[in-house]
């Protein structure tokens, strides 16, 4: 039929005619008035004949360019017989036309985020399913929205969730990215058992080498900005909390002319040369060597700090364990000498953990065996601290009794948990007297890294004691006498 053309998507128009026309081999006879086909392929029932694809030249199209396929052996003899199946569609892609241009994207503004992905339509029981993946961030996003938005609308499946997401975070806690406080340590003893040294680190300078070497690790990579973030120093004076601010390199600045104290009983060199002041405390020489410095500290104190601390691990190492009761003078009292390297390795750590504060940096509590031996310390310094404050009139309780030397009196029982932990019994009555499980009068129990940042200043004693059984104001005591051997 020559107005008929075949269209891939099938939009073909049909003219209409009110006259015959003859097509091909076939004929059909169309009547004008009531538009009802008659003819070889249409039967006297009125079934009509499928409407078959035509090419503009005459024949049934086929999806190439061959003969017709009505013309093949398949097909029926007689005039005008249309097959019974058409036959199949020829593709855009065959035609040699070119495809539609996708529908354009609706544009986004800029820096405006990808629109969120709307939720599924979920049964409950597939949402409660998807619980445990969703818990652990495993769903798709679509996934996501949909329980979200369902968690929203029911208190069960909420309450699992949550349920769900804590366990989760006791999978794996979180852990800092500096390595294992203990790991130097370990792998120390594990060389030395192998091929012990000529010349051993003496164990009272071991906790002094652990932590001056972990503070230089933290500082190795530090620039400019860190050296100079602001420090905030603190510490207990007349029982009152006390700041003073600094910068990082003023705190390291600050513990090699503290550090210098050990070094001049052991006749190295001082750090502070001529600005050394006449009255030795920490604090005295620490103010003398901020005021003294031609400018303010930089990373440039870094390296003699470290090369100081280097030469006295080394010195205390050549003089042996015997050199222990060398006395060292703090100014205004003496430690032996293996006191003042637990002394020195608690303020690097407390200093480091100052200085992590700063920069917003991890900074781990000592290793357990290090660290109950600065508590150790703390709890045999008390007695001394308890008399010195009992001469100040600093002493709130009042039940102070006279004991012998070496005699039994009342005592408070220290009960240090966690690593480094352990018991002491502190004596209340005299720094001579004996602490007595007997006479025991109260109880305190703290965190090992609790108590030692309260002998820092860090923590008020109000806020440091975890369990407290006992006579409250010998409890009082202890606790403002642990903060008060704080300094700067």
């Amino acid at each position: 039929m020559s107005g008929d053309r075949f269209e891939p998507y099938g939009d073909r128009e049909h003219a209409g005619h009110d006259h015959e026309e003859h097509e091909g081999d076939g004929e059909r006879h169309e009547d004008t008035a009531t538009g009802t086909r008659t003819g070889p392929g249409n039967g006297s029932d009125g079934t009509r004949e499928r409407d078959v694809p035509r090419r503009p030249g005459g024949g049934r199209a086929g999806p190439g360019d061959g003969p017709d396929p009505g013309d093949g052996p398949d097909r029926d003899a007689g005039p005008g017989h249309s097959a019974p199946i058409p036959p199949p569609r020829a593709s855009v892609e065959d035609t040699g036309r070119l495809l539609p241009a996708p529908a354009p994207m609706p544009e986004q503004p800029a820096g405006a985020a990808p629109p969120a992905p709307e939720p599924l339509m979920l049964e409950h029981r597939v949402l409660k399913s998807l619980l445990g993946a969703w818990a652990l961030a495993a769903c798709a996003p679509e996934e996501t929205a949909a329980v979200e938005e369902h968690l929203g609308e029911c208190g069960a499946c909420a309450d699992e969730a949550l349920l769900l997401r804590d366990a989760v975070g006791l999978l794996q806690r979180p852990e800092s990215l500096d390595l294992d406080p203990g790991l130097r340590t370990r792998v120390l003893e594990s060389c030395l058992k192998r091929r012990p040294p000529r010349i051993p680190v003496p164990d009272w300078a071991a906790a002094y080498d652990a932590e001056t070497a972990r503070l230089d690790a933290l500082l190795q990579d530090f620039g400019d900005t860190e050296w100079h973030a602001p420090v905030r120093l603190r510490w207990y004076e007349a029982d009152e909390a006390t700041t003073r601010r600094t910068t990082v390199a003023g705190v390291i600045a600050h513990l090699m002319a503290v550090d210098g104290l050990v070094a001049a009983a052991l006749g190295l060199p001082d750090p502070l040369g001529d600005l050394a002041p006449e009255r030795a405390t920490p604090s005295a020489r620490t103010e003398a060597f901020w005021r003294g410095a031609h400018h303010p500290p930089t990373r440039s104190v870094r390296a003699p700090w470290r090369a100081q601390t280097h030469e006295l691990v080394r010195t205390v190492s050549f003089t042996g364990s015997r050199a222990g009761r060398m006395p060292v003078s703090y100014g205004g009292y003496e430690l032996p000498l293996h006191d003042a390297m637990l002394d020195r390795a608690f303020e690097c750590w407390v200093h480091g953990e100052d200085i992590a504060e700063a920069v917003d940096y991890p900074y781990e509590p000592p290793t357990g065996r290090h660290l109950h031996g600065m508590v150790d310390l703390a709890a045999r310094m008390l007695p001394a601290v308890l008399e010195a404050r009992r001469q100040a009139g600093q002493e709130v309780s009042t039940e102070r009794r006279l004991v012998a030397a070496g005699a039994p009196g009342r005592s408070l029982r220290l009960e240090i948990e966690g690593s480094g932990g352990g018991e002491w019994l502190i004596p209340l009555d005299s720094p001579a007297a004996k602490g007595s499980a007997e006479h025991e009068v109260a109880h305190i129990a703290l965190d090992g890294s609790e108590f030692c940042r309260l002998a820092a200043g860090h923590v008020s004693p109000q806020e440091a004691a975890a369990g407290q059984v006992g006579d409250k104001t010998a409890i009082r005591d202890v606790l403002l006498a642990a903060a008060s051997m704080s300094r700067i």
